[in-house]
């Protein structure tokens, strides 16, 4: 079923429609997805231009290193919304569509949302059931929040996919025993050098990625951790809770000759180029290193990968692992499928009962707009009307709108039996074309103040 799009201004609740784009590890390579990441910074702007331009009424941006997605509520609906989120897309990070031709894929309604929950649940990422996206798409949601990029669909939404998540961990063993990319990137280390005890590992950032990547090496025993970061007191933080050692950001390069093992995962490209690894490599005395760049855009220049005694791993490398790790999890692949069903029928509910609601507010404006018109042609053929029966007939008429929608307007506030309800509402607006009128806002407010005037000065004249 795909929803309608509109959130007209002036309607109780508006027709509720929610769009997306994005691209993934699926349907792109790390060397495109690190061209159109977002920083955090960059994710509200995009999503402050979107409303800007009138594009979008709500936003939020997820950006992580296996995918950018834009979810967005359109301000006026049309069937090319997503292609013009698109070429925002596309002109923000200034690409070409060339360049992405392929690589996006497009949702809307409960498709959108489908998808949305099931990122939630870890059943869209790289590795089955990570462990890192429900915090990412939790801290994407709470910025755009505070920023004031969403609205009362997106809240609700990014709200229950967050539900989703969290039951999916709590409630199957997909969530119990969670792949996630630091794991992944350990169990790489573990094939290169069999046992990682005694072994040196330099993790190059501090973030949540690079303390799960301790933690990982920490429980196997690895002999000694160093972490680096630009800022050194959050580097400091994570060495002391993990038992390491931290050194100075410009101190980096001399850190190189160290270590056995080397994490990258900051949110900066090109932090470790071919140069300074060729010097680290010769002051090694030709012992190997293994590299894994976790970061998106890549943390490590990719022409370093043909050094000798370079073991050099990205992002998009971990596939193999995820593959032999993917098979103790997809037994709960339908338990966790039958969450996310759970969750967006709770939506569907939620939408079909507001939006019935408000087919009532929108009927209610259609019949008295036929009130004004037929009150005013006949009235003008009766001058022989007092001013007090013009008074009563307009009450009398106004009084049997209100008793034909009273009944109605309380079985759709109970929301009972609305669940499924939605073609019925989508007929009403069409036998009664409400779309058509209630795009023309200005126009019946104009047509209203004109009877009300009109009234006015026709019960104060006692005549036409």
């Amino acid at each position: 079923m795909t929803t309608t799009i509109s959130n007209r201004k002036g309607s109780a609740a508006g027709r509720i429609h929610v769009a997306l784009i994005g691209c993934n590890h699926r349907t792109a390579p790390v060397e495109l997805r690190e061209r159109i990441s977002f920083t955090q910074q960059q994710a509200l702007d995009a999503a402050d231009e979107l409303r800007k331009q009138g594009i979008l009424e709500e936003a939020v941006v997820l950006s992580t290193c296996n995918r950018s997605e834009l979810y967005g509520v359109p301000s006026e609906g049309g069937e090319a919304l997503t292609e013009t989120m698109e070429d925002f897309f596309t002109s923000f990070h200034g690409l070409s569509q060339k360049d992405l031709s392929g690589k996006f894929y497009r949702w809307s309604g409960r498709e959108a949302i489908h998808h949305l929950y099931r990122v939630a649940a870890g059943l869209d990422s790289m590795m089955l059931g990570e462990a890192e996206i429900l915090g990412q798409l939790r801290t994407a949601y709470n910025q755009a929040l505070e920023h004031g990029a969403t609205g009362p669909v997106l809240n609700r939404v990014f709200q229950g996919a967050l539900e989703v998540g969290k039951r999916v961990r709590a409630e199957t063993e997909l969530g119990a025993r969670p792949m996630s990319v630091a794991l992944a990137g350990v169990k790489l280390a573990e094939r290169v050098f069999g046992s990682l005890k005694g072994k040196v590992a330099l993790t190059v950032g501090a973030g949540a990625v690079a303390e799960q990547v301790l933690e990982q090496l920490r429980s196997r025993g690895i002999g000694n951790l160093q972490v680096v970061n630009r800022s050194f007191d959050r580097a400091a933080d994570l060495a002391a809770r993990m038992n390491g050692n931290a050194a100075p950001w410009e101190s980096l390069e001399t850190m190189l000759t160290q270590p056995d093992i080397i994490v990258a995962s900051t949110g900066t490209g090109g932090v470790l180029t071919r140069k300074m690894i060729e010097r680290a490599i010769s002051a090694r005395n030709g012992r190997p290193v293994f590299v894994v760049d976790l970061g998106v855009p890549r943390n490590v220049d990719p022409t370093a990968a043909g050094l000798y005694n370079l073991y050099l791993y990205n992002i998009d490398d971990l596939g193999e692992v995820v593959e032999q790790n993917k098979k103790a999890r997809e037994a709960e692949i339908p338990r966790a499928e039958a969450i996310v069903g759970e969750q967006i029928a709770k939506f569907e509910s939620w939408r079909a009962a507001l939006e019935a609601v408000s087919i009532v507010d929108d009927l209610r404006e259609h019949f008295h707009q036929h009130r004004q018109r037929l009150l005013e042609e006949k009235l003008k053929e009766m001058p022989e009307v007092s001013a007090e029966e013009r008074q009563r007939i307009a009450r009398i008429t106004e009084e049997l709108i209100e008793r034909v929608l009273d009944e109605p307007a309380q079985r759709l506030q109970s929301g009972r039996g609305m669940r499924g309800r939605l073609g019925a509402v989508e007929a009403l607006r069409h036998i009664f074309a409400l779309d058509q009128r209630l795009d023309q806002g200005s126009e019946r407010g104009s047509e209203r103040t004109n009877f009300e005037t009109y009234m006015k000065r026709s019960l104060d004249e006692g005549k036409d």
